[in-house]
Formats: structure tokens, C-alpha cells, sequence
């Protein structure tokens, strides 16, 4: 039985398109599933854990503006970061994610497990919203499990 991040490789390598990621809340997770899978060289760019505020700006090229105006648990900042990623590390898809893990770091209105899931493409920028309910590591792997879910339907639905 083939697991989801070798289904999204299988993919990938079929219809020629290469993939980089930009992580926050998942710390690097995604990038380790993609990674586990032998071969993930020949689609996989590489990733910025971007953790901090300073590092989504300096390096990803969020605005301080979206961060200042949404937060940096938003729509807006997760797309962002999955253009960005996009262009740095030079790849065909780009996937992010920012979120509160828990325990701590729930606000008014942005609550523990709250996620959003970025994925940049030459056609576009789109973002989900998730709500885990899980401890913290739950909610981590919950999140890069939806993250590549989502590119899975996404590489599914392209024509060859």
C-alpha cells in the first residue's frame, strides 16, 4: 500500500511539475513526509521552515502590512508565503501553512488548532481553513496531511 506523500510523488514525477513548501506550524513536518520517499529529489526543491514573523518577511516576502493587518495565523499570510515560496525555490507548486498548534497562542476569534494551508501555481494562489482539534502533534500532523491531501486532488485534477 502506497502512502499519500508517495501517491503526491507518483504524481509530481507523471506530470512533470516540481514542488516547494514553505512551513510554519508544521516545523519542517511536510518537508519530512516528502522527503521519506526515495526519488522525492527528482520533484522536490526544498522548504523554509519560516517560524517566525522575521523570517516570513525577510526571507518568504510576506508583507509586514498582512501580517500587521490579518495576523500571521490568516488566509491572506499563508498565500503569501506559498507565492513566495514559489518563486524562491523556483518550483511549478508551492505549499504553506501557518496555524496555531496549542497549547498556547489561541486569540479572540483564532483559536487552538486553527490552520490555513496555502498552494501557489502558475495558475493561481489558493488557501483552506482548518480547525484540529488535536494536541499539538495531532494538529502538526493533521495539517501536513491535509496540506498534501490537498495537492493530491489538486495534481489529480490537472490534465495530463
Amino acid at each position: 500500500m502506497s502512502s499519500l506523500e508517495q501517491e503526491v510523488g507518483d504524481l509530481l514525477r507523471q506530470k512533470g511539475l516540481t514542488l516547494g513548501v514553505v512551513e510554519s506550524a508544521t516545523g519542517g513536518l511536510i518537508s519530512h513526509l516528502i522527503t521519506n520517499v526515495p526519488g522525492s529529489s527528482d520533484y522536490y526543491k526544498g522548504a523554509i521552515t519560516a517560524y517566525s514573523n522575521e523570517v516570513k518577511i525577510k526571507i518568504v516576502g510576506v508583507k509586514p502590512d498582512t501580517i500587521n493587518k490579518y495576523g500571521a495565523v490568516s488566509y491572506q499570510v499563508a498565500e503569501e508565503m506559498a507565492q513566495g515560496g514559489r518563486k524562491i525555490l523556483a518550483a511549478d507548486i508551492c505549499l504553506a501553512d501557518t496555524g496555531i498548534a496549542g497549547p498556547t497562542g489561541a486569540t479572540p476569534g483564532k483559536p487552538l488548532g486553527l490552520f490555513y494551508i496555502g498552494l501557489s501555481q502558475k495558475g493561481g494562489t489558493f488557501s483552506q481553513k482548518h480547525n484540529f482539534k488535536g494536541n499539538r502533534e495531532q494538529n502538526k500532523l493533521a495539517a501536513a496531511d491535509v496540506a498534501l491531501s490537498w495537492l493530491k486532488q489538486y495534481l489529480l485534477s490537472l490534465e495530463v
